[in-house]
């Protein structure tokens, strides 16, 4: 997708659903959410594809149902994530489970039919009381990872997802004891992960899959860098599957084994789909060598991303009438926190570096691009007892839904006693 076509908000529409819903609050792009589930379930593929969406990126039930009527699956990264799928009117056995908790309620969600990948050797070993003689996958750290900083890779020695690839042996061991079949293999290098890695390590997994006889399907995750700002580059999944199938293709003439194949896409679905709308609250500066700070509504309240990753999103200024001049601005969020800072370095959480922008006047609305994924189900919410903003869907028709209210301070404190 084009950063120019992630723009997808004009003062005309912020203002409509600034006057309904109020500001901050995010805004998803229907036409976008299915133009980018098209192209993951596009992904090259030999023997079958199953392309989950992993809703940790953003699980607002609309947004499930929205992929689920498209043919996506879910993938899920607790229990609660699993309840919170079937809540939406997913079927359990069009859920996969990967977490790093095992679930309390193990049991239970194994017996209504979720696709459960063991994470660890507890994982596999309490599966298999609660569930001898059936199938399951294992979720291996291949031993390698990628991902856009060292916070976002998870695999390699450095990662304590999923077990060791070197510990075949004791995995075989494990199932043989409770009589478990191991069907699935899957894994997960890193979000922002480097194309050439991933299909390094989709060469590195076909070499587990060759230890377990039973495994019929390859679980890839996945991570595909998506560009947010000019500069970034993205993923084109044609170009990094197409090696992969092939991979697949031969390990099959080789072994006889035709594998399904699977992945789990968030970031590339949800990053340029949506938008928080917010608005300048305030402005001053430190002095003709210092800096001018636009200070917003929001923050990391709603995008903890920057804060954490130095992650870059696009940030620009509307006006009802459009300025000609710009001015460089540290644009800063709303929180009693140094850093609270929406244009740190890039990569750097503790730098700061100004943006060129419309010169902005308070009132103006201030449009936070690239916040579909890991926003408002990764934020700081209630930091400061601000309320979880409100989620609009803009339709294709042009109306504006309203899929998650504005969070009330009775809400935030209903559970003090």
């Amino acid at each position: 997708m084009n950063i120019e076509k992630t723009q997808f908000l004009n003062w005309k529409t912020a203002d409509k659903i600034a006057r309904q819903f109020s500001t901050p609050c995010y805004v998803y792009n229907e036409a976008a959410l299915e133009e980018q589930a098209k192209k993951a379930l596009a992904f090259p593929n030999a023997f079958g594809l199953t392309v989950r969406y992993a809703m940790k990126a953003a699980s607002n039930k609309e947004i499930l149902k929205l992929f689920y009527s498209l043919g996506l699956q879910i993938d899920a990264s607790s229990a609660y994530e699993v309840k919170r799928a079937m809540l939406a009117g997913i079927p359990a056995e069009h859920i996969s489970l990967s977490s790093q908790q095992l679930p309390g309620n193990l049991k239970e969600i194994v017996e209504s039919g979720v696709k459960y990948n063991a994470c660890s050797f507890r994982q596999l070993e309490e599966y298999g009381k609660v569930a001898p003689g059936t199938e399951v996958g294992v979720r291996i750290n291949a031993g390698l990872g990628s991902g856009s900083t060292n916070r976002t890779n998870v695999g390699g020695p450095a990662s304590s997802f999923g077990i060791w690839h070197e510990y075949a042996d004791k995995i075989k061991e494990t199932a043989q004891k409770y009589g478990l079949k191991i069907v699935r293999i899957h894994t997960h290098i890193g979000s922002g992960s480097d194309p050439k890695v991933w299909q390094k390590v989709a060469k590195m997994n076909l070499d587990n899959v060759a230890k377990f006889p039973d495994v019929d399907t390859l679980n890839m995750g996945g991570g595909y860098k998506v560009a947010r700002v000019s500069g970034e580059h993205s993923t084109d999944l044609i170009e990094i599957g197409t090696p992969i199938a092939k991979l697949i293709e031969e390990f099959a003439q080789k072994t006889g084994r035709k594998l399904k194949f699977e992945i789990e896409p968030g970031t590339f679905l949800l990053a340029n789909s949506a938008a928080v709308l917010a608005t300048v609250q305030d402005m001053c500066d430190t002095g003709p060598h210092g800096y001018k700070f636009l200070k917003l509504n929001s923050g990391m309240t709603d995008i903890l991303r920057p804060s954490i990753y130095g992650a870059q999103h696009h940030i620009s200024i509307l006006s009802k009438e459009p300025r000609s001049e710009t001015a460089e601005y540290i644009v800063c969020g709303h929180c009693c926190e140094s850093g609270d800072i929406l244009t740190p370095a890039p990569g750097d959480p503790e730098g700061l570096s100004p943006r060129e922008m419309q010169k902005a006047e308070i009132g103006d609305y201030c449009i936070i691009g690239g916040a579909g994924a890991y926003c408002s189900s990764m934020s700081t919410s209630n930091y400061n007892s601000y309320p979880a903003s409100p989620e609009v869907m803009l339709c294709k028709d042009g109306s504006l839904k309203l899929i998650r209210k504005r969070q009330t301070l009775e809400q935030m404190l209903e559970n003090e006693l």
